[in-house]
C-alpha cells in the first residue's frame, strides 16, 4: 500500500521492513508514506466514483496496533534472515542488506479507517479482519512434515513473485536461487513448529 521506500529507513539495519529491532523513527516514517500514499489513492477514487457508487478494498495489514509485530512483519523477518546468513557466509556485503527495505506498508484496521474518515468521501459499511494460514492444507493445526515440504516451497514462491525484482536489481540476479531455497527451507521449518497467518484487512464504503 506504498509506492516507494520511505525516507529515513537508512538506519535500520539487519532488517527489510519493519521489525521488532527498528528504530521508532523507521515505523513513524513507513506510517507516513503509507498515509501520504492511501488518501491519495482515496482522493483518485473518489473522483472517478459518482454518489453512492462502492469500493471494496482488501490489503494486507494487520489486527494489532503495533506497526511491527509478527502479524505482519514476520515472513519479511525470515527473509532478512536468509539474507543475513549470506551475509556472515560471504555471498552478500552487509552493507548491500542495510540499504535494502521493501516498500509496503500493512495497516491496521484502525489506521485504514482513519485515512478514509480524514479524506471525507467515503461512508464506511463493514471493516473487518480475516486470516489465510500460511499452510492452507492444515487449517487452524500445525503443518505435517508433507505439508511444510509443500507449504515452505508455496510461500517461497509467493513471496519471490512479490520481491524478486526489487532484490535482483538491488543484490543482483546471481543470488536470487540460493536466496529463496534458503528462505523455503526457514520458512518451512517455522511452519511446523509454529502457527503461521497472513492477515487481510477488508473495507467496504460508499461515495458520499
Amino acid at each position: 500500500m506504498i509506492d516507494k521506500v520511505p525516507e529515513g529507513v537508512e538506519n535500520n539495519k539487519g532488517n527489510i521492513y519493519m521489525a521488532s529491532t527498528s528504530p521508532p523513527s523507521v515505523l513513524k516514517a513507513y506510517k507516513h508514506q503509507f498515509q501520504k500514499d492511501f488518501s491519495l489513492f482515496l482522493k483518485c477514487r473518489s473522483e472517478e466514483m459518482v454518489a453512492g457508487g462502492r469500493m471494496v478494498l482488501t490489503i494486507q495489514g494487520r489486527e494489532s496496533d503495533d506497526p511491527s509485530s509478527r502479524e505482519c512483519c514476520y515472513i519479511w523477518e525470515l527473509l532478512a534472515l536468509a539474507l543475513n546468513e549470506m551475509v556472515s557466509q560471504g555471498l552478500i556485503e552487509e552493507e548491500k542488506v542495510n540499504s535494502f527495505n521493501i516498500p509496503q506498508y500493512t495497516p491496521s484496521p484502525a489506521e485504514v479507517k482513519l485515512e478514509v474518515q480524514k479524506d471525507g468521501s467515503f461512508t464506511i459499511d463493514r471493516l473487518e479482519v480475516s486470516t489465510v494460514n500460511w499452510c492452507v492444507a492444515s487449517g487452524n493445526e500445525l503443518c505435517n512434515s508433507d505439508q511444510v515440504n509443500d507449504g515452505g516451497y508455496y510461500v517461497a514462491k509467493c513471496i519471490r513473485a512479490v520481491a524478486e525484482s526489487m532484490l535482483a536489481s538491488h543484490f543482483g540476479g546471481a543470488i536470487i536461487d540460493e536466496l529463496f531455497q534458503r528462505f523455503e527451507k526457514i520458512v518451512g521449518d517455522r511452519m511446523a513448529k509454529e502457527k503461521t497467518q497472513f492477515f487481510n484487512v477488508t473495507i467496504s464504503v460508499m461515495k458520499n
